[in-house]
Order: C-alpha cells, then sequence, then structure tokens
C-alpha cells in the first residue's frame, strides 16, 4: 500500500534561518528536512515560526483524520 504525503515549504525567518521541508504522511508520518544541508531534523529541533507552522499543520491533519473517521463511521 502506497502512502500519500503533503510536502510544505518554510523559510525561518531571522539571523539563521533555514529552509525547510515539511513531509506529512497519511499514515501519520512526518519527516523535516533542512534544504540546505539535506539533514533530517526532529520537532523538538524547531525553534519558535517553524514550531508554529509544524504544530498548525499538525493539528489540522489530526482535524482532518477525525472528521474522516466520524463521518466513516456515522
Amino acid at each position: 500500500m502506497k502512502s500519500n504525503c503533503e510536502n510544505f515549504r518554510f523559510v525561518e525567518r531571522g539571523r539563521s534561518s533555514r529552509d525547510l521541508t515539511f513531509k506529512f504522511y497519511d499514515d501519520g508520518r512526518l519527516v523535516i528536512i533542512n534544504n540546505d544541508t539535506e539533514e533530517v531534523i526532529k520537532p523538538g529541533d524547531l525553534r519558535s515560526d517553524s514550531r508554529d507552522f509544524y504544530v498548525r499543520k499538525r493539528i489540522a491533519f489530526i482535524k482532518n483524520q477525525l472528521a474522516a473517521s466520524q463521518m466513516k463511521y456515522a
């Protein structure tokens, strides 16, 4: 079974900005890649703006999953 993925690009603002790609998979997995260094980053390593972006996208994912489950079993 192939897992679908949504990709989002986020560029941090500030002195030490990073260019990040967030890959959210349908099964709940997440991969965060620093596009400058090709390094995989853990959610705990995110800072202010990028952490806020991650949290908002994760909440939206959870809401969509709950709505889909409600529709499936309603």
